[in-house]
C-alpha cells in the first residue's frame, strides 16, 4: 500500500476513533452503576481486550519494557483510574456537554506544567491562550446567569479535576522510554480497574438504578468499545499520522459530545455554553496548533 493511501486510511480511522470518545459521555450516563464501577470494569476488560488483541498481532507484550516503566506505569495508571472517576461524575453532575468543555481544559494544564516538569518555555500565544480559556470556563460554569446551581458547580470542578488529572498522565507518559503504545495502555488499563475496584465496592454505592440488559449492553460498549477496540483504532491510525493531524482530529471527540448532549439527551445548551465552548475549544485549537 502507498504511503498516501495508508495516510488516508489513518486518517479515517483517526475520525472514526474520536467519534467513538465522543460518544462515551451518553453512555456513561446511562449505565446504572457507580462511576468507580464503571471505571473499573472498563479498565479491568479493556485491558484484556487489548492484550488478546496484541497476542495476534505481535505475539504479546514486552516485559523488558514493562519492567523498565513499571514505577510510572504504575502511577499513571493509578491517575487514570481516579481521571475517569471524576469525569464520570461530572457527568452525573452536569450536561455532557459541559462535563466535555470542563475536561478539554487539560491542554491549558498541560501548557502550565511544562516549564516545571518538562522544561518547555510558555510563549506569549499561550498565555493569551491560557486567559482566553478560563473566560471560556466562566461562561460554562454558568456563574454568570445569576443564582448558584451546587450540582452544576460540583460537576464543573469534578470535570476540572478530571482535565487536570489527565494533563499530568500526559506528562508523566512523556517520560516513558522504549516501550510500546499497546504494552503502555495494557498496565495502565489493568491499573486503573483494579486500584478503583475496592473503591467502587466498599466505598460508594455501586448501584444507582435498575440493573437491566440494556444497562449491562451500555456497559459492555463502554468497556470494550469504547475502551478496548477503541484505543486499538487509535494507536494504530495515530503511527501514521503528523502530531498537528492527531491534534486537529481530537477536536471531533468533544465536537460530538456536545452533539449528542443536545440532541439525544436533550441537555441545555444555551448562548452561555455556546461562547464558553467558543472561547475554550477555540484557545486550546490555537495553543496546541
Amino acid at each position: 500500500m502507498s504511503i498516501e493511501r495508508e495516510e488516508k486510511k489513518s486518517k479515517l480511522l483517526m475520525i472514526l476513533a474520536m467519534t467513538i470518545f465522543g460518544t462515551i459521555g451518553i453512555f456513561v450516563k446511562s449505565v446504572p452503576l457507580s462511576s468507580g464501577m464503571i471505571a473499573a470494569v472498563r479498565g479491568v476488560m479493556g485491558a484484556i481486550f487489548l492484550y488478546l488483541f496484541t497476542l495476534v498481532k505481535k505475539g504479546g507484550v514486552s516485559s523488558n519494557a514493562i519492567k523498565g516503566n513499571l514505577k510510572i506505569l504504575v502511577w499513571s495508571g493509578v491517575l487514570i483510574g481516579a481521571n475517569w472517576i471524576f469525569l464520570f461524575e461530572a457527568y452525573n453532575y452536569t450536561t455532557v456537554a459541559t462535563a466535555t468543555l470542563c475536561y478539554y481544559f487539560a491542554p491549558i494544564f498541560i501548557v502550565l506544567l511544562s516549564p516545571i516538569f518538562l522544561k518547555e518555555k510558555i510563549t506569549l500565544k499561550k498565555v493569551v491562550c491560557i486567559f482566553i480559556a478560563l473566560v471560556g470556563m466562566v461562561f460554562v460554569s454558568g456563574v454568570l446567569k445569576g443564582g448558584l446551581d451546587i450540582s452544576q458547580m460540583k460537576g464543573v470542578v469534578y470535570g476540572i479535576v478530571a482535565a487536570f488529572l489527565y494533563a499530568v498522565i500526559i506528562i508523566l507518559n512523556k517520560k516513558l522510554k522504549n516501550i510500546d503504545a499497546y504494552d503502555m495502555t495494557i498496565v495502565q488499563l489493568a491499573i486503573a480497574g483494579f486500584v478503583v475496584l475496592p473503591n467502587a465496592i466498599f466505598a460508594e454505592k455501586m448501584v444507582k438504578g435498575e440493573i437491566t440488559l440494556l444497562g449491562i449492553a451500555l456497559l459492555m460498549v463502554v468497556a470494550l468499545v469504547h475502551t478496548g477496540i477503541n484505543y486499538a483504532i487509535y494507536f494504530g491510525s495515530v503511527k501514521n499520522l503528523k502530531a498537528q493531524t492527531v491534534a486537529i482530529f481530537g477536536y471531533i471527540d468533544p465536537v460530538v459530545a456536545i452533539l449528542l448532549s443536545i440532541a439525544v439527551l436533550k441537555e441545555p445548551f444555551d448562548i452561555y455554553s455556546i461562547i464558553g465552548s467558543i472561547l475554550i475549544l477555540g484557545s486550546t485549537f490555537v495553543s496546541e496548533v
